[in-house]
């Protein structure tokens, strides 16, 4: 049966070799059957800038993408609070084509809209605030005039400081407010949703005006792989090695 692959929030790092092992398994194996494979965001710890591709595990996933699109899978790439510095020159190197921040697909017939996930977390004031200025294009543009290595440990102290607010934060803050994803639904007009960001992999159904809807948050690859595998039949959760 055809399947169309889902999976978010890699945090890819030299850390964590056995999960990078397991996402080329996962290129050379599942991910060439399938018609497409869609990544929504924070694919790698942090993105310091296209002008990080050389460094060796920014190299060999941008090989790996690119020769997964060469063997007739495309691949989508959505940005995450992670790499929001991804742009045009890492496409042209793997070939993916860059979605926005909602995008809606047709997959088999049910029209699904997708998303990082953290625009849906918006009781968390402190974040979203944090979010509108990273994406601003000024500011990017700014932090881009900064060296590699000072944007490298700009990234290393934003995520430790992550770390330690999370532990600060209630759980529910920094999960998905319904009544965003209530909105979120009314105005795409889909009946399922995929995103990650939360790391709370589950599927959820949400009535909206009368009308039942799914929502499928992808699961993180801190402990293991997963990835979903949505076709004609539905969405199946797929555990990988």
């Amino acid at each position: 049966m055809p399947f169309t692959a889902f999976i978010s929030d890699l945090h890819l790092t030299p850390q964590r070799a056995g999960i990078t092992d397991t996402f080329f398994e996962f290129l050379h194996g599942p991910a060439r059957q399938a018609q497409a494979l869609y990544i929504l965001g924070d694919l790698f710890e942090y993105w310091a800038g296209d002008d990080d591709l050389s460094d060796p595990l920014n190299a060999r996933v941008a090989a790996g993408l690119r020769d997964l699109g060469k063997a007739g899978v495309p691949v989508y790439f959505m940005h995450g609070n992670r790499d929001f510095l991804l742009f045009g020159r890492f496409a042209r190197a793997t070939g993916v084509q860059l979605l926005e921040d909602s995008a809606i697909v047709d997959l088999y017939g049910v029209p699904t809209i997708l998303l990082h996930g953290d625009t849906l977390c918006t009781d968390d004031a402190r974040y979203q605030a944090y979010r509108r200025r990273v994406h601003n294009r000024w500011v990017q543009r700014l932090f881009m005039l900064q060296p590699l290595w000072l944007r490298r440990a700009w990234f290393e102290r934003g995520r430790l400081k992550s770390e330690r607010t999370k532990q600060d934060k209630p759980r529910e803050i920094m999960d998905v407010t319904p009544s965003a994803v209530e909105q979120t639904f009314r105005e795409s007009g889909c009946v399922r949703m995929i995103h990650g960001h939360t790391h709370r992999p589950a599927c959820h159904v949400v009535v909206v005006d009368g009308t039942s809807r799914e929502r499928w948050v992808l699961a993180d690859w801190y402990h293991r792989g997963q990835y979903l595998r949505v076709g004609p039949e539905g969405c199946t959760r797929v555990d990988l090695a």
